[in-house]
């Protein structure tokens, strides 16, 4: 199998993803602003995101692949069933049951979340305008958080079986129809926001529906595929038999670890989220919108990345073949250095222009620009790290090797938490982005440094020369960028946002095409990053 053109083939899945998801973030920032609703969506929407991320893409995927890839490779096709089929119903009830409690525990979880929406953080005058035309009948933030967050609770299973059929799929190597999955929620999204928002009260309902209309349609779109492969999974109803599997008792052990590993990230975004619900009326919107635009390079990246060498990792660990697995991290470090860094240093001089560009429309103001551009700001420094956590944690998974990564998690959410103690009073909202990324850069630090110790990774021959190579290109790329960036006012190109496009669109090509010529002029090459795996 070309590692390489799988890569391609996973990140332009993603990129249609992430263009869609852009397209979506524009409209609700056209549409909705950054407000006190706004704040309340973002905030219920984290909700079964956190969840969905803490045990079912998270945990559950990092526990699940390495054994599923090991019963593949080693045992015969009637086991590989078995083990598909428990896995599957443990999981479907296991989320059926969460999501109950969930909708029950509501006001709960939202206090927990973003207590700061039950104060009044907005000015008199703003919080009319918004009641007005955002709120509607819901009596605040905190109100339209609760009844937001119970009708998109349900998303929690179907997003979460969604990613069970993903990791059987990846895992079969199938990564094309996982990857272009995001893109029905995009949709979904989209459509809502167009059609259905005009006719309910609060407007802001419209994004709830969305999302569990995208989350069925997600699960639809993955059961032809699985289909196809023989893995569509049978829900069985006896959970005693499915427990009793040797292979679903190793799945959940390893869950258990995983699940810490996980929900260590997971509690520095709740802190942070709960922060930013006590700052200034916004800050919970300005920081999303921020994590829009970096979850761009993040998932074409890392995400992509990640998909692509958790099966192989697992596959060459399974069969016994260390040197195999250090050139895989090797390969997968290299290229998300030449890719991640110049997108971090875009976002880091271009914050104003793409912040601008994207989302500087209805009622999205200046002042939100200026907001939100000092958060992505804040990312960009942080950006690599988030990037080749993604790219270094595989390599303990693949191992089986949750511990390690959960010990390395606790001892970055503890510096994490005291950055925000630093920066928040300095930087506000932006404090918190700066803190994610430093604290990812420090996570990635150590995962290199235990991958090394355990004779897991060890660098490949030619690291100072790309070194000197991606140097130069990143010095040519920040000049070119910096003085692009200084011949526009941004937000005074509101009234022309075709220039404004066209502009960014020009400085980004032209910083491309600059950066990569510089790179083939020091005698880099697309075989130099070429690689296959069994």
């Amino acid at each position: 199998m070309n590692l390489l053109r799988v890569l391609a083939t996973v990140s332009g899945m993603t990129m249609v993803s992430r263009v869609t998801g852009l397209i979506r973030e524009n409209l609700m920032a056209r549409i909705f602003g950054a407000s006190v609703a706004t704040d309340a969506f973002f905030v219920a929407f984290r909700i079964p995101n956190l969840l969905r991320r803490l045990f079912a893409e998270g945990a559950f995927s990092q526990a699940f692949v390495p054994i599923l890839g090991e019963f593949k490779s080693q045992r015969s096709p009637d086991e590989t069933r078995a083990l598909v089929d428990h896995v599957a119903t443990v999981l479907t009830w296991a989320l059926i049951a969460v999501t109950l409690v969930g909708i029950v525990a509501t006001p709960a979880v939202v206090w927990l979340l973003a207590g700061g929406l039950k104060s009044d953080r907005c000015s008199v005058a703003q919080a009319a305008t918004v009641v007005a035309s955002q709120l509607g009948s819901a009596a605040d933030g905190f109100d339209l958080a609760v009844m937001l967050t119970r009708i998109m609770f349900p998303y929690i299973a179907l997003i979460g079986l969604v990613a069970g059929a993903s990791a059987i799929l990846n895992t079969w190597r199938q990564f094309a129809v996982p990857a272009f999955t995001p893109v029905l929620l995009n949709v979904s999204f989209i459509v809502c926001s167009l059609f259905v928002a005009p006719h309910v009260d609060p407007p802001v309902l419209a994004l709830a529906i969305g999302v569990i209309a995208g989350g069925i349609a997600q699960l639809a779109f993955q059961i032809p595929a699985l289909m196809r492969v023989g893995m569509l999974p049978r829900i069985g109803f006896d959970l005693r038999v499915a427990l009793a599997h040797p292979g679903v008792r190793r799945v959940l052990r390893q869950m258990l670890p995983a699940t810490f590993a996980v929900s260590i990230a997971q509690i520095s975004l709740i802190i942070n989220t709960n922060i930013a619900s006590r700052l200034a009326c916004g800050s919970v919107s300005w920081i999303t919108y921020a994590d829009r635009l970096m979850e761009f390079p993040t998932a074409l990246l890392g995400v992509a990345l990640a998909t692509v060498l958790l099966p192989s990792l697992s596959h060459a660990n399974a069969e016994g073949r260390p040197d195999e697995v250090s050139a895989l991290l090797d390969w997968g470090m290299r290229l998300s250095l030449m890719l991640a860094l110049p997108c971090s240093l875009a976002l880091w001089l271009l914050a104003q222009p793409l912040t601008a560009t994207l989302f500087h429309y209805g009622k999205f103001t200046a002042l939100d620009v200026i907001a939100t551009q000092h958060a992505v700001t804040a990312y960009g420094v942080g950006l690599i790290g988030l990037v080749l956590v993604k790219i270094l944690a595989p390599g303990f998974y693949a191992r089986q090797d949750i511990k390690t990564p959960v010990k390395i998690g606790i001892v970055v959410l503890i510096a994490t938490q005291l950055m925000n103690v630093v920066f928040v009073p300095i930087f506000a909202h932006a404090g918190l982005a700066l803190a994610i990324g430093i604290g990812a850069c420090v996570n990635a630090a150590m995962l290199l440094i235990g991958l090394k110790l355990r004779g897991v990774y060890h660098a490949s021959p030619g690291w100072l020369a790309f070194a000197l190579r991606l140097a130069a290109g990143l010095v040519a790329l920040g000049v070119f960028l910096w003085w692009t960036d200084a011949r526009f006012d941004w937000i005074a190109m509101r009234a022309v946002p075709v220039e404004r496009i066209a502009a960014l669109a020009a400085i980004v090509v032209g910083g491309a095409a600059l950066y990569f010529g510089v790179l083939f002029a020091g005698g880099m090459r697309p075989r130099h990053f070429r690689r296959t795996a069994r």
